[in-house]
This record gives structure tokens, sequence and C-alpha cells, in this order.
């Protein structure tokens, strides 16, 4: 019966949606529907309301939806989908304000006497409203308005015509800043979170290990990755829509023929081009840029092309007025002085200690009023020039509300879903197709695809999304990342603007073009970019760099990049010193035979001991990272024959659960039917079935399973082995040489504690026992912080104890302090020779290592490094064997 209330929910929903009535209101309204309708069932036949849901009844799941429906509201406190009303006044306002109609006009004039330019010149101006609007109603319909005309009048096909305006006007769904890739990211981070659930229960049931490796985990994603990961493919995407049309005005020329400029390419034409493009192109950076460079947020780069575009706006309206860049120039110049002060002034108010910091605040404080200033100015005239401010705010409330209900309705739509066992319906449908993760992946891409006919990419990025998104995240067959499948969506959900019967782009086109253009002209038009759509995603799907390189990129070249050592990045870490070894590793031996030369005696034993014992290790590094390569190629011909086996018993055991948990289902029905009832003895019998079937799947297993299975868990036991030893051995080669260089060279801060020292017996005995607590506590730490004196922190330390006890004892704390002096005697005897003697030469080999076998003790990755791994971790690797 579950099933049936399944389809009536998709069937009152579909209907609502199909008579017209709001999304915001048709999926939470479908859904309060069914879940009534089922617990009134449900009372009136079995007598209970909770009979007909896969689990739990109907209080639970009309509770679980308010709780989601209440996460979703707070959503914006959590920093996440705040960015939305930012981007979309930046789209409406640049679009109010004629900046698009300017962009189109120019770049048709620069373009247009090239074959096929015109059509060119629209899909670059689609691409930068793509990358400052993100708004496809206001792109299709201002390039609709100024284009479409001039193309006809110019000969174009009105196929061709209309189809590059529509598909164009699209590109706003996938080049960043985009809405519907701010929602994906939100969807994503649950949905990731789901997936990396459920994959570490499949590694605990499949192992029998309670934690899995941190490098299985699946990765997540965040709006700015999504913006960053997005960035590529969106280039792709306009790479092939301009190669369509120069193929097409070379084959067919009349289809798309060079259109005279009759004006002078001169000097203000060239000035016209630079005032028009220069200003959105700036946007763009400042936006993109920020968010790249890891200077803002996207909420924060949100607020800055908002604040942009009302700049923009601001001299765009009053052209050919008096004083019209006045406050553009105030802005920039203010900007200008603020990057100056933040790069040579430390303009924090709390550690002002010079003039210098007061001017630097000063200047500060004066470029941000002015700022303010000029943004007042702008919107000044924004609002009282054709009520422009007002309507664009009108209409940004307007669309922020759209997405916001249509989210808080998913909401709802989602725990309904969940109440009928859709969720489990769909898992166990995907997971049974044969092909493994393509086969799902596959057949998602062709429901959403098939879904963009028929709905808004908002309701397919909220409600399909959060269902299939942790099925396709938790396969460790394809180990996919959040931010690629969610690439990998939005370009499917760009095509439902374009797929009749309702395409939005076709609609909003159709509003604005001529008589004689008919629709079916645009339908036509419309079917070649859909079908590159198909192949970028073809491109995409096949290249994953294309998407995971540049988030990678620049999460590990930031200040907050993850630092070597970061279990996540082992495999691509041990990859980079295989192609650097494999260079340098002769050198690096070199290194260690001239440093064993060293005279280390002037270093104290223990020192010289560990610092002399290490250089050994470099070789042996050297030797166990080819025995570890060695270990992976066995591990990889031993994959060969053991993956379908593997493949085909994870089969046959998910199976064979499936079967469990539908017989945890009988057994709960038939506790809550009465004793006697006939229908017990049915369940009993399809119990029996069921335990029929599963025996009979458990057969299938081969009889050697268990002894394959182990075997090949120890060559991959061996090569996780070796290659534990070479990280090992690459520490015992790196680190006491860098442990003995800190001694070394925190010489100077070694002898300018000497008086202080000296003067800590005086202290003591000249003053209460209480007061010499904390001098003593500085002593120690100052000591702590220096390279091969902790044992003379240990001593200062048991004398701050001897004076702070119950009982406190000033001649334990000298007998303490004596003993910290002498050893401080010690070390300065032997620092100063050793500092000039062994320091230079062990400071050569330290950095012939630091590279190689010391990378794991970098605080952070060269850029070299950082791009090489950023690269290796861009690539999918499967890591299901280990499942």
């Amino acid at each position: 019966m579950e099933l049936f209330f399944l389809l009536l929910l998709v069937v009152i929903m579909a209907g609502a949606l199909g008579s017209g009535f709001p999304v915001a209101f048709a999926l939470p309204g479908a859904s309060i529907a069914t879940i009534l309708i089922a617990a009134g069932a449900g009372y009136l036949f079995e007598g209970s309301t909770d009979a007909f849901f896969a689990q739990g009844g109907p209080k639970q799941w009309l509770s679980a939806g308010v709780t989601n429906l209440r996460g979703v509201y707070w959503e914006p406190e959590r920093d996440t989908l705040i960015a939305i009303p930012l981007f979309i006044f930046m789209g409406i306002m640049l679009q109010r304000s004629k900046i698009a109609e300017d962009l189109l006009i120019t770049m048709a004039n620069l373009f247009g006497p090239i074959p096929g330019g015109l059509g060119i010149s629209v899909v670059f101006v689609g691409a930068l409203l793509a990358a400052t609007t993100g708004i496809v109603g206001a792109t299709v319909v201002a390039m609709g308005l100024i284009s479409l005309p001039a193309m006809m009048r110019n000969g174009y096909s009105n196929s061709l015509a209309t189809g590059t305006i529509a598909a164009s006007g699209t590109l706003g769904q996938i080049i960043p800043p985009s809405i519907v890739l701010i929602i994906l990211a939100d969807q994503l981070a649950s949905a990731a979170d789901q997936a990396g659930t459920i994959r570490k229960n499949l590694f605990k049931e499949n192992t029998g290990e309670l934690s899995m490796p941190s490098s299985y985990e699946v990765v997540s994603t965040s709006a700015g990755e999504m913006f960053l990961g997005a960035l590529l493919p969106g280039l792709v995407l306009v790479g092939l829509y301009m190669a369509y049309i120069l193929i097409i005005a070379f084959i067919r020329p009349k289809m798309a023929p060079p259109v005279r400029y009759n004006g002078v390419y001169d000097r203000d034409f060239a000035v016209k081009v630079f005032l028009t493009l220069i200003p959105p192109l700036l946007l763009i950076f400042l936006v993109l840029g920020s968010i790249i460079g890891g200077i803002a947020t996207v909420n924060q780069a949100g607020a800055i092309g908002a604040a942009g575009a009302l700049v923009m706006a601001g001299y765009r309206l009053t052209e050919g007025r008096k004083g019209t860049y006045y406050p553009a120039i105030l802005a920039i110049v203010s900007l200008v002085i603020i990057g100056f002060v933040m790069a040579n002034f430390n303009t924090n108010i709390k550690n002002i200690r010079t003039s210098s910091d007061m001017l630097g605040v000063g200047l500060a404080i004066i470029a941000s009023l002015s700022l303010i200033v000029a943004l007042v100015w702008s919107a000044i005239r924004a609002f009282k020039i054709e009520d422009t401010l007002q309507s664009v705010m009108r209409e940004t409330a307007k669309a922020t509300s759209l997405v916001f209900i249509i989210l808080l309705g998913a909401a709802i739509l989602t725990a309904a879903f969940r109440a009928f066992g859709g969720e489990h319906l769909v898992k166990e449908f995907l997971e049974g197709m044969p092909g493994g993760f393509w086969t799902k992946f596959v057949i998602v891409m062709a429901v959403i695809f098939f879904l963009g006919f028929f709905l808004d990419f908002i309701e397919i990025a909220v409600v399909v999304v959060p269902i299939v998104a942790p099925i396709l995240l938790a396969d460790p067959a394809a180990n996919v990342t959040a931010v690629w499948l969610g690439v990998m969506i939005g370009l499917n959900i760009q095509t439902s603007f374009l797929t009749p019967p309702f395409g939005f782009a076709l609609f909003y086109l159709r509003g604005v073009a001529p008589a004689a253009v008919k629709t079916i002209q645009m339908y036509k038009g419309v079917i070649p970019f859909i079908a590159l759509q198909l192949l970028a995603l073809a491109i995409v799907g096949n290249t994953p760099q294309l998407v995971n390189y540049l988030p990678n990129r620049v999460a590990l070249l930031s200040d907050n990049a993850p630092p070597p050592r970061n279990p996540k990045l082992g495999y691509c870490v041990d990859q980079y010193l295989i192609a650097e070894l494999d260079v340098v590793g002769p050198a690096l031996i070199s290194s260690a035979d001239a440093a064993s030369k060293i005279n280390l005696s002037l270093l104290p034993k223990d020192l010289a001991k560990s610092t002399s014992k290490s250089f050994a290790n470099v070789a042996q590094a050297v030797e166990q990272l080819k025995l570890a390569q060695a270990a992976t190629a066995d591990v990889e011909a031993a994959a060969g024959p053991y993956r379908p086996i593997h493949k085909a018993v994870r089969a046959l055991e998910r199976d064979a659960k499936t079967i469990d948990r539908e017989i945890k289902a009988i057994k709960k029905e038939i506790k809550d039917l009465e004793t006697g009832d006939s229908y017990i003895d049915e369940l009993n019998h399809e119990i029996e079935e069921l335990e029929a079937d599963k025996a009979a799947l458990l057969a299938q297993i081969p009889s050697d399973w268990d002894a394959v299975y182990k075997a090949f868990q120890e060559v991959n036991k061996k090569e996780k082995q070796a290659y534990s030893k070479f990280k090992k051995l690459s520490t015992d080669a790196y680190e006491p040489s860098i442990e003995t260089l800190d001694v070394l060279l925190s010489g100077d801060e070694f002898r300018a504690l000497q008086d202080q020292l000296m003067a800590s017996k005086a202290l003591v005995s000249n003053n209460a026992p209480a007061d010499a607590v904390d001098p003593l506590n500085d002593l120690k730490r100052a000591f702590s912080d220096l390279g091969g004196a902790g044992d003379i922190a240990s001593a200062i330390n048991k004398a701050r104890r001897a004076v702070k006890s119950k009982t406190p004892s000033k001649e334990k704390a000298q007998d303490q302090l004596d003993k910290a002096i002498a050893l401080y005697n010690e070390q300065l005897a032997w620092r100063a020779d050793a500092e000039a003697q062994v320091g230079p030469e062990l400071s050569t080999y330290e950095q012939s290592l630091r590279s190689t076998l010391g990378i794991r003790q970098q605080t952070k990755f060269t850029e070299e490094q950082a791009l090489y791994v950023a690269n290796c971790v861009s690539d999918h690797r499967d890591v299901s064997l280990n499942f």
C-alpha cells in the first residue's frame, strides 16, 4: 500500500502543477494531502493511522516535514542562500539600467562584419550577462528585443537566430554567479553528509572495521566551490555555441551572413567599446576574482556585485549629463585607497601604536565613507530616474520569495516521499541496475533531462537532487565529488529552459519575438543547442578535471590550505614523490652521503646520534618507495580477476540485505495484527518464500569467495604497509635534521634569555613565593619555545611548582634554578661553535630534502606541489575494492 500512496503523491503533485496551481503550494499541498489520506485509510481499514507508512506514522512525517521547513527557513542564517537576493539584485539592476542593451549593440557592431559574427556577439554577450546577472528571463528578453530584429533584418535564419538567443540566455544557469549553483550547493552539502554516513556503514558491513579511512570519505561542496567548478564547463559550452555558429556560417552562409557596420572603426568607437565592455568585465573580475582568490565568501562577493551594479546603473542612467561619472570615479578612488591602506598599514584600531598606524586608520575611514557616499549617490540617481531602484527592489523581492517558497514546499515534499518508502524504492531500483555507478548515473541524468520538459530548474534541484544525490555520491566505485555531480546536474538542468513544451526561455522569447517568427521555427532552432548542451555534458563527464581542478587549486594555494600530511591527500602526495624521486633520488642519496661527513661531535651525544642516523634513512626511503610501487603493481595485477568476483558477490549480498529489510517489515506488520488473524498465515508464507530467495542468492556466492577475498586483502595490506614504511623512513630521514637546525637557529634567542635566567634566583629569594610564580612561568614558556631547551624549561617549571605549592619552598626552587643555569651553561658552551660549523652544512642538506622526503613536515604545499596534487585529486579514483 505504501507504493500506492507514493504513486498518489506523484499524481496529486503532477495534477496540481499541470493545472497551473502555483508550485510553491502544489509541493507541500500534495504532501500533506497524501499523508492525511494515508492516515485516514489506515485508520478505517486497518485500525491504525500508521498502517500505510513505510515506518513511523503521519505525526512523525508531518513533524519531519515541519522540521525540514524550519531548517530551510533558517538556512539564510547559516550563510548559504543569502547570496541569492544579492545576485538577483545585481542582475536585474544591470538589465533595467540598459547596460545589457549597450553590450549587445556594441558587440554586434564589433563582430558583425565576420560571417556569423552577429550570432557570435549574441553568445559573447550572453556569457557576459550570465557572469553578471544569472537571470535567464531578463537576459533572453533583453537579447530578444535588441538582437532578434537586427538578426532578422540582416538575413539570419529565424531558427538559428531564435536558437542562438534562447540558448545564450540560459548560460546564466551554469556560468557563475548562478542561482541554480547556489541551490545545488545547498542541496548537495546535505546530500554529501547522508552519502558519507551510507559509505561508512557500507565499509563497516563489508570489512568489519569500525572506522573508515578519511581518504575514502565523500567530498562535499560549497557555493564557492560550485562557482569555481562550473567556470570551465561554462566556457566549454560557450565555445561549442560559437563553433557551431561559425560552422553554420561557413557551410550555409545564407543562414548567418556578415553584417556591415555603417559607422567607422575609429578612436571614438574604440572608446565606446572600452566604456561598454570594461565595467562589466571589471565587475565579473571583482565578483569571481574575490571568490577565486579567497578574498571574499560567496555572500560577500554577492554584496560586491550588487554594489558594483548600483554604481554602474548610477552613471548609465544619467548618461550624457554633467557629472555622469562622478559617483563611479569616487567609488574607484575609494577602492584604490582602501587597497593601498590594506597593503601598507595595520588598520586594527585596537592595535594602534604609532602615528603611521593612526594615518592608516584615518585613510581607511575616509575611503570607506567616500565609498558609502558613492553608493548612496548612485542609489539616489537610480531612485529618481524612471523609478529604477524601486522596481529593481520589487522584482528582487519577488524572485527571492519565489525561490525560498519553493524550497520550503520541497522540504515538506521530501519528508512525504520518504514517508512512503520512496527513498528506499529509488535506492533499491538504482542499486539493482547492472553496470554499476555509470548505469545509475545515466538513468538519473535521463530522468532529470526528461523532467526538464515539464518542470522548472528550481523544482528539479530541490525535489530530485536530495533523493538521488546521496545514492550517487555514496558509491565508492566512481567516488565522484559533490561539486562534479552538481555541475553535471546543472548542465543537465540547463536544458530544461530549451526543451518544449515548457521551455521557459522559449516562452520568454515568444513573448517578445515578432509574429513573423513561427513557434515551430523556435523549436527547430533550439534543437542543435540542446544537442550541444548534451555534448558538453559528455565532455565534462569524461573529463572531471574541468570541474574539480579549479576548486582544488584554489583550496591548496589558499592561506587555509590543508597541510601535506592530510590523510585525504596521501595518495596524491605519494604520486608526486614517485615522480620526483624518480628524477632526484640519486641526488638525494649523494646529498645524504655528503651530510654524513659533517662533524657532529660539537653537538650533544643524543642530538648527534639521531642526526647521524637520519642520513642512512635517505637511501632506505628511496628504495622503499620503489618497493611500494612494486606492491601497487601487484595490487593492480590482482585487481583484474578480483574485481568482477567482488562486484558480483557484493551485488548478491546487497540483494540479500534488501530481502532482510522486507522480512523485517513483514514481521513488524505481523506484530501489529491481532492474534488469530488469517492474514498472518499469508504473511508467514511470504516470509518463507523470501527466506528461500535469500538462501538462493547466497548460494550463488562462490565457495572460494572467503579465500579469494582474504588473498586480495593480503596483497592490499602489503601495499599499505609498504607506503606506511616509506612515510616512516621519510620522516626519520628528515625530521632529526630539522629538529637539530631548529636548535642551532635559535641561538640568538637562547642567549638573549641569559640575564633573565641568571636573575631568577634573586627574584625568588627577594620576593614572596606567590610573586615569583608568574615571572617563572613566563621564563619557562620562553625556553619551551626554543629548540633543544626543553630540559631547561622543565627545571624552571619545577622551580615554579616549588614556590606555588601549598607549602612553598624557596630552597627547592633555588636548587631547580641552579640546575637550569647549569644546563644553560652547558648548552651555551657548544651552541656557538655548532651554529658556525654544523649549521650551514646541515641547512644545505635540509633544503635538498625539504620538497621531497620532507614534504609531509611542511605546513603547506609549494606552488609546484599544490598544482600537481590539485590535478591528481581532480580525477575520480575507484576505491570500491576496499569495501
